[in-house]
C-alpha cells in the first residue's frame, strides 16, 4: 500500500497547488498561507475518503487514510526543518511556530473531516455542495462573487473530482493485486 500512498500525496499536492493557484488568480487579495493550508486540508481529507472507498475499509484503509491526513502537518514540518537547518539560531523558535501551526493544521483538518465522512466517496455532487464552505474560507473579503458561483467559475469540483477518481481507481487496483 505504499505506492497508493506515494501515488496519491503526488495527486493530492499537484491537486492542491492547483486549486491554490486558482483560487490566487481568482481572488488576488486572499491570504497565500490561507488558501495554501486550507486547500491542502481539504484536499488531504478528501484524497483520504476516496483512498479509503477504494480499499473497502479495513485496518489497511484506516492506516493508508491516517498516512494521507498527515500530509498537511508533514509538508508544513518539511519546511520548518529546512529552515532550521539554514539557521541554526532559530531553530527553537521555527520548532514553537511548527507547534501552532500543527495544533492550526489539525483545526483545519478536523473541519473537513466533519464535512466529508469517513468510508463515503466525495464524488463531483457532494464536493460541488461542500466547496462554497471551503471558498468561503479561503478567499477573505476579496470575492466578488459568492461561493458557490466562485467554485464553479474556477472549476473547483471538477478538478478536486478527477484527482479524486484517479486516487480511488488506484486503490481498488491496490486492493485488487493484493487479493482483497
Amino acid at each position: 500500500m505504499h505506492s497508493l500512498v506515494v501515488f496519491a500525496t503526488a495527486g493530492a499536492l499537484h491537486t492542491a497547488q492547483d486549486l491554490a493557484g486558482r483560487v490566487m488568480e481568482g481572488v488576488p487579495s486572499a491570504s497565500v498561507e490561507v488558501v495554501a493550508e486550507e486547500t491542502l486540508a481539504l484536499v488531504a481529507v478528501a484524497t483520504a475518503r476516496a483512498a479509503e472507498v477504494g480499499l473497502g475499509g479495513g485496518p489497511e484503509s484506516a492506516s493508508v487514510s491516517a498516512a494521507l491526513q498527515e500530509v498537511p502537518l508533514l509538508y508544513r514540518e518539511y519546511f520548518a526543518a529546512a529552515a532550521a537547518l539554514e539557521d541554526p539560531d532559530m531553530a527553537n523558535a521555527l520548532a514553537d511556530a511548527t507547534s501552532r501551526d500543527r495544533a492550526r493544521m489539525v483545526r483545519k483538518l478536523d473541519f473537513y473531516r466533519a464535512h466529508l465522512p469517513e468510508g463515503a466517496f466525495p464524488g463531483e455532487r457532494a464536493l460541488t455542495d461542500k466547496l462554497p464552505l471551503w471558498v468561503g474560507r479561503v478567499s477573505g473579503p476579496g470575492l466578488t462573487t459568492n461561493p458557490d458561483e466562485f467554485a464553479v467559475q474556477i472549476e473547483a469540483a471538477p478538478v478536486l473530482a478527477l484527482h479524486l477518481r484517479l486516487v480511488l481507481a488506484y486503490a481498488r487496483r491496490a486492493r485488487s493485486e493484493a487479493g482483497g
